[in-house]
């Protein structure tokens, strides 16, 4: 990565700048952050800094960070623990360092440095106040939670909206027609969960030539799905007939192994959602397997029959790809940038809790220029 790459991506990204020109003097706040670590949040980062925040920052899918863009950051003075493909281990000593890091506030996608002060009973910092990006870290937050206030944007009209619903299944397929050298045109394509995630998969799909099946255990949602047009039930039901498989839930193993050594000769699994598990990989992974092209393992099962993992089932579009386009994704992070302006502003004084983030807050990243 180049200087003139970064110059670049602040061009295109002019809502970013102008949320942390309106950010307050953050030179007494101590911002602990979990984020995917690629080229799009250095603006963010750099403008953050620039305020005189002092930040720790680790990675919410260490499959996702791009070493250069760890360097980027630590050259402009963030503390950065991660690097790409860390192992679990690293990555727990890593967000455990984020708590050492005495933050006054968290930003995180995922939840992990607030998941590991529940789970670990360690001694509560003083946080003021705490932002969260995704819905598995929402998730995550239903249980026991921490005594100060923690606001949710991924619920926002403008993230589930647009990133959720139109980005996210863009750039997959992008990723997918990039590294396969293949398109979906003649094939069945079985979207797994229907959230705004999955509604952007299956409509892009389709767009993209395919046919189009979804899977979702939510009963308003599958039927949301029928509304919609299309071919609904289990994953055990319509995987078999799959040639491409993708999820996008945020859960645990919603396409099990057990489903899996059922599939057809040649498919291809890839997940969009934010957890790397969402595909089972242990027992897929043990499997003898050949790396026919970049970002592609092959594995063959018991059957003899022959599955494709993209990405090793990480996050396919960032992995695999470049993620949201530059000008999306100002948008997005805009709205992070406003969010760290409310949690370090009038969200310290909101009771303890999940809320969502206030219209007016994330209103000002939409507002156009002119």
């Amino acid at each position: 990565m180049t200087d003139i790459t970064l110059d670049w991506a602040s061009r295109h990204m002019p809502r970013v700048a102008r949320a942390i020109a309106n950010l307050p003097d953050l030179s007494a706040i101590r911002l602990s952050m979990s984020m995917h670590l690629d080229m799009k949040m250095l603006p963010l980062v750099y403008g953050l800094c620039r305020r005189g925040a002092s930040l720790y920052i680790t990675t919410c899918n260490p499959a996702t960070v791009r070493d250069d863009v760890v360097a980027h950051m630590r050259a402009s003075g963030a503390n950065v623990a991660a690097w790409k493909d860390m192992p679990a281990e690293a990555w727990s000593d890593a967000i455990a360092g984020g708590i050492a890091f005495g933050p006054t506030h968290l930003s995180e996608m995922g939840a992990d440095y607030t998941h590991y002060l529940m789970e670990t009973g360690t001694a509560l910092p003083d946080v003021r106040c705490g932002l969260e990006a995704t819905g598995s870290g929402i998730n995550r937050l239903k249980g026991k939670l921490p005594p100060w206030p923690i606001f949710n944007w991924d619920d926002v009209p403008v993230k589930e909206g647009l990133h959720n619903r139109h980005m996210v299944g863009l750039t997959t397929w992008n990723a997918f027609f990039s590294r396969t050298l293949l398109s979906l045109h003649e094939k069945n394509v079985l979207v797994v969960g229907y959230g705004s995630v999955g509604q952007g998969l299956a409509a892009s799909a389709r767009a993209f030539g395919g046919t189009v099946m979804v899977a979702e255990i939510d009963p308003g949602r599958l039927l949301q799905a029928r509304y919609d047009g299309w071919q609904t039930g289990s994953v055990a039901e319509l995987a078999p007939r799959a040639d491409v498989i993708v999820t996008g839930t945020g859960g645990h193993h919603v396409l099990p192994f057990s489903v899996i050594e059922r599939l057809r000769d040649g498919c291809f699994l890839l997940n969009s959602g934010h957890r790397i598990d969402e595909i089972e990989l242990e027992p897929l992974l043990a499997l003898p397997c050949e790396a026919p092209v970049p970002y592609v393992t092959s594995h063959r099962l018991a059957s003899g029959r022959t599955v494709h993992l993209l990405a090793n089932g990480a996050m396919a579009n960032l992995t695999a790809g470049e993620g949201d386009s530059l000008n999306s994704f100002d948008i997005t992070l805009a709205v992070m940038a406003e969010g760290i302006g409310h949690i370090v502003r009038d969200g310290e004084v909101a009771k303890a809790g999940v809320h969502l983030l206030p219209d007016p807050i994330w209103g000002r990243a939409c507002a156009d220029f002119g």
